[in-house]
């Protein structure tokens, strides 16, 4: 039955080796479970709550992936978009309900650009440089929240930051689970993430740092439609849709098309049930957003079980089911999550995993790269994705236009800067 549903002989795979590059993808990945209920519940979001959201966001993206695009890609709540979820809250002064709002309403207009060809248009007229400074920029934001939370970095009233205090016990292991997870990363082992935590978490337990209630139980409660739509009008929190929506797309396609390739599953430079699988993560945002959970993307950790032979959608079924069981280790993953030492280092990774675009920018052409190191500056330091996002959208047609190459860019792209503009002027942040 598996054979005709998935076709694995004609992708030259079988049940077995799907099984085992499902379980593969699930421990490159599932750090997840951890890291994101420990970084929304700081913006004030119940760890359960998020726990769950997190597992249910999962389960319905990588699921549909699964049975309707048939590919071998996770699905679950993005790392970036959970560290931009928690700042909003924090430096807008907004309640998290309503953050989850601007969430939902970036997940409808996801799958609303799914029927069309809005998606398409939007990354064409976005240029590669601005791409990759994104990302880039969301890999510094999120690289430096791990570095505060190891206590590596500290705040200082004369320089903003300053080095950390090393005889502070979460500091000192917090750079062993750092130093721990680059080596197995530089040898090149399989779920090198997960690997790493978990030692720590063993060396937090010795240490009396890391202390457990116990660790099965029946999953928490899920609590649903804990979000304010109405309160995103109110609050003007358009540029934060459209930060989500925009970061998104560009995540998931971009990665959706990396794995396939890899996977050989793409027919010509063409992408097979695009639609579907680009709806996977679409209903994954927007059901994730009502349970509680920041926007969802596909996994690039996905590649892992493909090179451990995962070719068809059953990869992704065992992934969902792997999911599914994690949901009865709530009190464990509770305890690991409030310790900073054990998602730190992984923020930090992760973060350095994000700034390989910046190899593809045009640094020799100044109308370029300015408007890419615009954004790759400002994310951080302003701990806005948002914000990054409208200066490059800002500075791209500006400096094309006094170049004389105002044909180069797309008109789109000089509405939404113009928008951006009045809006920080007018309608600023704070």
């Amino acid at each position: 039955m598996m054979e005709k549903l998935f076709n694995l002989t004609e992708r030259g795979s079988s049940v077995k080796t799907e099984i085992v590059a499902g379980i593969t993808t699930f421990l490159t990945m599932v750090y997840i479970i951890v890291v994101n209920p420990a970084i929304l519940s700081s913006a004030g979001v119940p760890f359960d709550q998020v726990f769950m959201a997190t597992i249910i966001a999962a389960v319905v993206g990588t699921l549909y992936m699964g049975i309707f695009a048939k590919y071998p890609i996770a699905i679950a709540p993005g790392m970036g978009m959970n560290a931009y979820f928690a700042s909003v809250v924090a430096t807008q002064g907004v309640s998290y309900q309503t953050v989850f709002g601007t969430v939902f309403l970036a997940g409808l207009l996801f799958i609303i650009m799914t029927f069309t060809s809005l998606r398409e248009t939007l990354i064409q007229a976005i240029p590669n440089s601005l791409k990759y400074g994104i990302t880039s920029g969301i890999g510094l934001f999120i690289a430096f929240i791990g570095l505060k939370m190891a206590g590596i970095v500290v705040p200082s009233e004369s320089t903003m930051v300053t080095f950390g205090d090393l005889h502070q016990p979460v500091t000192l292991l917090s750079l062993f689970g750092l130093f721990l997870t680059l080596i197995l990363l530089a040898r090149k082992i399989n779920s090198a993430l997960f690997i790493g935590m978990l030692v720590t978490a063993v060396l937090g337990i010795s240490t009396n740092l890391l202390n457990f209630d116990g660790v099965v139980s029946l999953p928490p409660a899920p609590v649903f439609l804990d979000l304010n739509v109405a309160g995103v009008f109110t609050e003007g929190l358009y540029t934060v849709v459209f930060a989500f929506l925009l970061v998104t797309i560009f995540d998931t396609t971009g990665t959706m098309i990396g794995v396939a390739e890899q996977a050989g599953l793409t027919k010509n430079g063409k992408f097979p049930r695009a639609k579907s699988a680009l709806m996977a993560d679409a209903l994954a945002t927007t059901v994730g957003s009502t349970f509680g959970t920041s926007p969802s993307s596909a996994y690039i950790e996905s590649s892992s079980g493909v090179a451990a032979g995962g070719r068809t959608g059953l990869t992704s079924i065992i992934v969902a089911i792997l999911f599914l069981v994690a949901m009865f280790f709530s009190p464990a993953i509770s305890a690991i999550s409030a310790l900073p030492a054990i998602t730190a280092p992984v923020l930090i990774i992760v973060g350095c995993f994000m700034m390989e675009g910046l190899s593809k920018i045009d640094w020799k052409t100044f109308d370029e790269a300015f408007p890419a190191f615009a954004i790759i500056l400002t994310m951080p330091l302003t701990s806005s994705i948002a914000t990054g996002i409208a200066i490059g959208i800002i500075t791209y047609p500006l400096m094309k236009v006094v170049s004389g190459k105002w044909k180069e860019v797309h008109p789109i792209l000089y509405v939404f800067g113009v928008i951006f503009l009045i809006q920080m002027i007018f309608f600023p942040a704070h």
